[in-house]
């Protein structure tokens, strides 16, 4: 979604944005107290633009990524990288906006661990990439913004082949599980991921306006495609419900 990022050897380089000084404040963090699942920080280059190290792997959804071993796997990397961030400022302030939980902060969430957003080797989730929608929210959050990709909490026609006839309620468990979530945030997880629903519809539609890579992906059936998920959510809420607690 970023325009203008480009591989240089085994860096990546990347425009700067608002949030840059505070993403480049988490991933300095997250060196320190030894949290090898993210890039690091190697500063700005003669154009400006942010340079980062360049994690090897592949991305994008495979069968080796599709598994549910590989699920249980990310689940225990973003809860890893949850703790990581313990210390941080939870201030909005310097971070990205977006569709958010009610819910006080309680950890910096990456917000948006898509399939092209998360680095693989030999099968296993090692790294989580592109930052850009960091920010203070609650564990579930996060969680359920994972889940959404990842179950996936999605119409079956909108769903990559390899998860079109996936069991998600079977995966949001599985996942619950692994991070360990909480019978207080699992009772609260559906009615999550509806508020995400309709506030990253409206967060998208107005990103959109502004033009770019936004605007492509709204051309495209963003919102139509949220909209399907909403219902789906909506008629499968009680089972899904019924694997969670």
């Amino acid at each position: 979604m970023t325009d203008g990022v480009v591989r240089v050897g085994d860096t990546v380089r990347r425009p700067v944005s608002a949030s840059t000084p505070a993403v480049h404040a988490l991933l300095r963090h997250l060196e320190t107290v030894g949290f090898d699942g993210a890039p690091r920080v190697l500063g700005l280059d003669g154009f400006g633009r942010e340079v980062l190290t360049f994690v090897p792997g592949t991305c994008g959804l495979r069968a080796e990524s599709a598994s549910d071993e590989a699920l249980a796997a990310l689940a225990m990397l973003l809860r890893e990288f949850h703790d990581a961030t313990a210390g941080l400022p939870l201030s909005p302030d310097g971070w990205a906006g977006g569709s958010n939980d009610d819910k006080a902060p309680e950890v910096i969430g990456h917000c948006d661990v898509t399939p092209e957003n998360v680095i693989f080797r030999n099968g296993r989730p090692v790294a989580l990439i592109d930052f850009d929608l960091a920010r203070p929210t609650s564990r579930i959050f996060d969680v359920v913004t994972t889940l959404r990709h990842w179950a996936p909490i999605s119409d079956p026609v909108d769903r990559p082949l390899l998860l079109r006839t996936a069991d998600a309620g079977a995966r949001i468990r599985l996942f619950c599980d692994a991070y360990g979530v909480p019978p207080r945030d699992r009772r609260r997880l559906l009615d999550v991921a509806r508020l995400r629903f309709h506030r990253s519809y409206a967060h998208m539609r107005a990103r959109a306006d502004v033009g770019g890579s936004w605007a492509k992906m709204w051309a495209g059936g963003a919102g139509e495609r949220i909209r399907r998920a909403s219902a789906w959510l909506d008629v499968h809420e009680d089972e899904l419900h019924a694997q969670l607690v």
